[in-house]
């Protein structure tokens, strides 16, 4: 079956998704909305065809991305994790890696995840590297050291795409097996939002990794090869434009009982629109002025930040008890603030903030 006919079939579990409110603690994993996304075909969306995907192309990648975060950030971030971790292996020269763990990826038979913040925008003020990587004595590997700080839905997954730096400042590039002893995974994290996506820091003590584990490097500045996306990537705008569109049909149910708020959502939406529009056009390769993908990053921080918090004051007092899905909005709209966000686009959103610039 081809993706335009599972296409509608996607588009009603995102819109069933929009009537339900997800449970957002450490205490929960959405693991029944996650096998219904694999039954869609998720986990073959971006496996080339060859190891048995979809192969769909990044701009398609990006748009669902997108429109399933309008259903559920939850589902979409961990999905986007996953993801990261299949598009490093698929950009990688070990093929024979690539072609044992990607047909199994796609199969659903094991689950992936990365824990490389601490290698982009996490800890890079530290003058020891969070993850220290040492040749090994007794092989032809290397050992590894320290601490994964950020890995999502690590407690669930087979592999972790991660890496680590080595004394010459080069850095590397591996699929570990999460069972690896001295790999000590952590348990997840309470946070402000997003709790479900069970995210922890991992500790690595000796932690062995054969030659042939190698995905890049060693070599300087490895996130920088191999893979498009990253920090500040039009993938994670298309996430934040998705929630904040979501946040906004939801906050629209709320306008037909109560035309008076119908003055405050309707600039909201032609915004939204707007950076739809710009959006989709950078997507497809115009990335000029006011679309390069750190201003759209930048746009989207504040339109889901500005959305959800109109929504919550349009509610008065019942958005603001926990498990009201307005509240939750406001709570995850922050995620993006910290969420993979370089540092122009967490400045300009400050500048926007503390009304200390235009």
């Amino acid at each position: 079956m081809s993706f335009a006919e599972q296409w509608p079939a996607v588009e009603q579990f995102i819109q069933s998704l929009q009537h339900r409110v997800l449970p957002d603690s450490v205490d929960h994993w959405p693991a029944a909305e996650l096998a219904e996304l694999q039954q869609l075909g998720a986990d073959r969306w971006n496996i080339p065809a060859e190891y048995g995907g979809d192969e769909l192309p990044d701009a398609e990648m990006m748009q669902l991305y997108r429109q399933l975060a309008r259903g559920s950030l939850l589902l979409t971030f961990i999905l986007t994790q996953r993801n990261a971790a299949c598009q490093r292996i698929i950009t990688s020269d070990n093929t024979s890696l690539a072609e044992k763990l990607l047909p199994r990826l796609c199969r659903s038979e094991l689950f992936a995840t990365v824990g490389i913040s601490h290698l982009t925008t996490s800890r890079q003020h530290l003058n020891t590297p969070a993850v220290q990587v040492t040749s090994d004595p007794e092989s032809d590997g290397y050992l590894m050291n320290g601490i994964i700080p950020w890995a999502s839905a690590a407690s669930t997954a087979d592999v972790i795409v991660t890496g680590g730096t080595l004394q010459d400042g080069r850095q590397l590039l591996a699929a570990i097996p999460t069972v690896r002893p001295g790999l000590d995974i952590q348990s997840p994290v309470s946070l402000l939002g997003l709790g479900a996506s069970h995210t922890t820091a991992i500790q690595l003590r000796n932690v062995r990794l054969a030659a042939d584990e190698i995905l890049h490097g060693p070599l300087e500045k490895v996130m920088s090869h191999g893979a498009g996306g990253g920090a500040g990537s039009l993938g994670t705008t298309a996430v934040a434009l998705g929630a904040a569109e979501g946040t906004l049909e939801r906050f629209q149910r709320e306008a037909e009982a109560r035309p008076d708020l119908l003055q405050f959502i309707t600039p909201l939406r032609e915004e939204a629109a707007k950076l739809a529009a710009d959006f989709s056009a950078a997507a497809a390769g115009d990335t000029s002025g006011k679309r390069s993908a750190e201003a759209l990053r930048q746009r989207a921080n504040s339109l889901v930040v500005r959305s959800a918090q109109s929504w919550l004051a349009a509610t008065r007092g019942a958005g603001y008890v926990c498990g009201h899905a307005a509240e939750q909005a406001v709570r995850e709209s922050m995620f993006f603030l910290v969420w993979s966000c370089p540092q122009p686009v967490l400045e300009g959103n400050l500048r926007e903030f503390t009304c200390s610039g235009s």
